[in-house]
């Protein structure tokens, strides 16, 4: 069965449409930030702060590569940085899945990590943030399917949208709703 990773930038949206999608579908889906956080008993910002980011990085691939590997999921939110890695990106295309970037505008992402309660190390301030999202931005694009997502967009909507590009696809056999809908 074909896995689904969604791939986007901080506050696009990946853990909402990750576990709609999952559910709509009634296949497993896995946060990778959930897993680090519950592997490594801190959180993500934490691990960060104590360990360095190279380290999180680390800890990131290595869980990604344990959830392929073990087929733990049909369908993988991915960190907004996990993506950028060209060893995730490997691994991702050998396991064969497809990717979905959740292209949310920046002012979009901003708004919904300053109302967060959660903190970002790796975008403490606009400024970072906006460098940071530039840069990703174009490695984001190699996805498989480009998802354009508004503040108007509905994680519903966003999963509907994921569903008709895999059926166009004949992804059928990875995507489909036993409730008939």
């Amino acid at each position: 069965m074909r896995r689904i990773v969604i791939i986007g930038f901080m506050g696009a949206g990946k853990t909402t449409v990750a576990r709609a999608l999952a559910d709509k579908t009634q296949l497993a889906g896995i946060d990778l930030d959930d897993i680090i956080t519950e592997r490594e008993n801190t959180t993500i910002p934490d691990l960060i702060r104590d360990k360095g980011e190279a380290t999180f990085r680390n800890c990131e691939t290595l869980m990604l590569t344990v959830a392929l590997e073990r087929r733990v999921a049909q369908i993988i939110g991915l960190g907004g940085g996990a993506w950028i890695l060209e060893k995730n990106r490997e691994l991702i295309n050998k396991y064969d899945c497809l990717t979905v970037f959740l292209d949310a505008p920046f002012e979009l992402c901003w708004k919904r990590i300053t109302e967060q309660d959660a903190i970002r190390p790796l975008a403490l301030d606009r400024r970072r943030a906006h460098k940071l999202y530039r840069e990703r931005h174009p490695i984001y694009e190699l996805a498989d399917f480009h998802l354009q997502v508004s503040e108007e967009s509905s994680a519903d909507e966003l999963v509907a949208e994921i569903v008709t590009f895999m059926r166009k696809r004949r992804h059928t056999k990875t995507l489909h709703d036993p409730r008939g809908r």
